[in-house]
């Protein structure tokens, strides 16, 4: 009795090949996202485990259970289509349920679960933390969360920044474009007939901030990295619930590089920011956020001998470079690598006005903007007056707005 599935396409095996325990895989259009969920329970289920694929409706559960029942026909030793549930000879259960009540199927246990459409599920934090998430325990099993991306306002794009960090979780963006049983042309043609917003998230993958964000024409800005000197690097400091983001940018606006983490002690990380410094060239200077521990760390760089300015972050100083920056994005004069973790943030990063009357700029709730932060500091660093900005040189022990690059001995 032989379980026939697709083949899976280039794209599709990268991702399975690269996957963790638990996957957020965010792709446009008829990319087979259907095609790798199931792809991804069978092994589980011909084993004689019992895994789940959750919709978030009724109609939106039927095609991919229609799949399920002819993929697994040959091990099929019971069917009920009422209740969504294939008994397999093997001994596994494949079962599907619809997520209009978060807790659809507690009190089950699984080997694998698939939540298709997953920033379509109104109440998917809940479902997940309080019911989904225990039914693994027993098996010690994994999940996959697939959609197409719908804004940034949702539980899916927050799962697909945590897959960004590693550890237990892994997530991609992968467009229509990297399915190739779909004509160029026909992607082409539907790009004429769509709105770019629209295109961008439908067909590219996207996460769209539809309502309006501080930062516009973000992918306008996307360009490949250019191997050329650096002309400042911006530091936002983190440590366990913030990251730390170091962001080289060159003298014609273009990022270069950015190295993002968490979790580690400041004396590390200043050795880091050393190497990082050396790795473009050590001519270079450096904007530091200067608040909290960010001071004694940009002290001791001075001392060691680094061209650091420190930044103060304030509610006014902040709003100012931010600003600034959401102009270098509308005119043009700024360009950024294709990475998820710097477009996501830009994407969702908003504003909020205070009952003060100013704004206040920063990342939704239970998200980060340490990318954003880093970005802000490199460009206010790259185009500000440089009498508005002075740092410690160690080599006279005055504060100066002068800067001569030059070569520092080993730290």
């Amino acid at each position: 009795m032989d379980v026939i599935l697709p083949r899976l396409h280039a794209a599709q095996r990268e991702v399975v090949d690269g996957a963790a325990r638990f996957n957020a895989l965010c792709c446009g259009r008829r990319w087979g996202k259907t095609t790798i969920g199931i792809d991804r329970m069978v092994p589980e289920a011909l084993a004689g485990k019992p895994v789940a694929w959750f919709a978030p409706t009724y109609r939106t559960l039927l095609a991919p259970f229609r799949e399920m029942v002819e993929v697994f026909a040959p091990v099929t030793k019971r069917k009920n289509e009422s209740e969504h549930r294939l008994e397999l000879v093997t001994g596994g259960v494949v079962e599907a349920w619809t997520l209009d009540s978060p807790d659809a199927g507690r009190g089950n246990a699984y080997a694998q679960v698939v939540i298709d459409e997953a920033a379509m599920v109104p109440q998917l934090e809940s479902a997940w933390e309080q019911s989904i998430r225990p039914m693994l325990s027993d098996y010690q099993g994994g999940a996959w969360f697939l959609s197409t991306p719908k804004g940034t306002a949702n539980y899916f794009y927050r799962l697909f920044q945590r897959g960004q960090n590693g550890r237990e979780w892994r997530s991609w963006q992968r467009p229509t474009t990297t399915n190739p049983f779909i004509a160029a042309d026909e992607i082409a043609a539907a790009r004429e007939d769509m709105t770019d917003l629209a295109y961008a998230q439908e067909y590219l993958a996207q996460f769209v901030t539809w309502g309006g964000s501080v930062f516009r024409r973000i992918m306008d800005a996307v360009t490949p990295i250019n191997q050329t000197p650096a002309a400042i690097i911006g530091v936002d400091w983190g440590r366990f619930n913030d990251f730390t983001v170091f962001v080289a940018l060159s003298a014609a606006g273009a990022v270069l590089e950015i190295d993002r983490f968490r979790g580690i002690e400041y004396t590390l990380q200043r050795g880091r920011l050393v190497e990082f410094w050396r790795r473009h060239g050590a001519r270079c200077w450096i904007m530091a956020e200067a608040n909290s521990m960010g001071g004694p760390v940009v002290e001791q760089l001075q001392r060691d001998g680094l061209p650091v300015c420190p930044f103060l972050t304030t509610g006014p100083s902040k709003a100012a470079i931010i600003e600034t920056l959401a102009l270098a994005f509308e005119r043009g004069r700024i360009q950024i690598p294709n990475d998820p973790a710097l477009i996501g943030e830009l994407q969702a990063f908003e504003s909020r006005r205070l009952p003060s009357g100013f704004l206040q700029y920063g990342a939704p709730a239970g998200q980060h903007d340490d990318t954003v932060m880093g970005l802000a500091f490199a460009w206010h660093g790259l185009t500000a007056p440089r009498t508005e900005i002075q740092y410690w040189d160690p080599r006279t022990g005055q504060v100066t707005d002068d800067y001569r690059p030059y070569t520092i001995s080993p730290i």
